[in-house]
C-alpha cells in the first residue's frame, strides 16, 4: 500500500509541474482562488464565533 500512496503523490507532483510549466497563468489563479477560499474561510470562522460572543 505504501508504494501506491509513493505512485499518486508522484503523479501528482508531475502532474502540478507539467500544468505549472505549459499553462503558468493558470496556475497561478488556481493557487488564488485556493488561498482566497483559505481566507474566506477563515473570515467565516471568525465572524461566526465573534456572533456567538454577542
Amino acid at each position: 500500500m505504501k508504494w501506491v500512496k509513493r505512485i499518486v503523490l508522484g503523479l501528482v507532483v508531475v502532474f502540478a509541474a507539467f500544468y505549472l510549466i505549459t499553462r503558468p497563468e493558470d496556475a497561478a489563479n488556481a493557487v488564488q482562488g485556493a488561498v482566497d477560499a483559505v481566507f474566506n474561510a477563515a473570515g467565516s470562522v471568525v465572524t461566526f464565533f465573534t456572533s456567538l460572543s454577542s
